[in-house]
């Protein structure tokens, strides 16, 4: 795929996934995304991961914000998809209205507790991790 975002993306950015990462346990890789798909900061995975786990966090995402605002008694604002795999444990959480980030994780994570510091994260750096559209996108 090819992106917009130089590789590595956002390295200003990075950091701050790298700090996530390393202090939650069973915590492997982390990505904040785009509503249009693309990875914006990366930690722990090379271009090509990054660009596939940007596209299906990216998906995901957009296939809960429908099913907040089409079905009844579950609307609302996504704030987080957690998907268990037998291989591990990934978790999307919004970032604002033009961002998501995803973290992928071992089995053996406590899902509410990554869950939870994922939205620590976000809340508190939140003008942080806004990402403007790009020229003639929509959210």
């Amino acid at each position: 795929m090819v992106t917009d975002t130089p590789w590595p993306a956002r390295t200003d950015l990075a950091w701050l996934l790298a700090h996530l990462v390393e202090r939650l346990p069973h915590a492997r890789k982390a990505v904040l995304l785009g509503s249009d798909g693309l990875p914006r900061a990366v930690h722990g995975m090379d271009a090509e991961d990054a660009d596939q786990l940007a596209a299906l966090a990216a998906g995901l995402h957009a296939l809960a914000r429908t099913a907040g605002t089409r079905l009844p008694d579950a609307g609302g604002r996504v704030r987080q998809i957690t998907v268990r795999l037998d291989s591990g444990l990934l978790i999307v959480t919004a970032a604002g209205q033009t961002a998501a980030l995803a973290v992928l994780a071992d089995p053996e994570a406590d899902a509410a507790a990554l869950g939870h510091e994922m939205a620590l994260l976000v809340r508190s750096v939140r003008a942080s991790l806004a990402i403007p559209l790009r020229q003639g996108a929509r959210g």
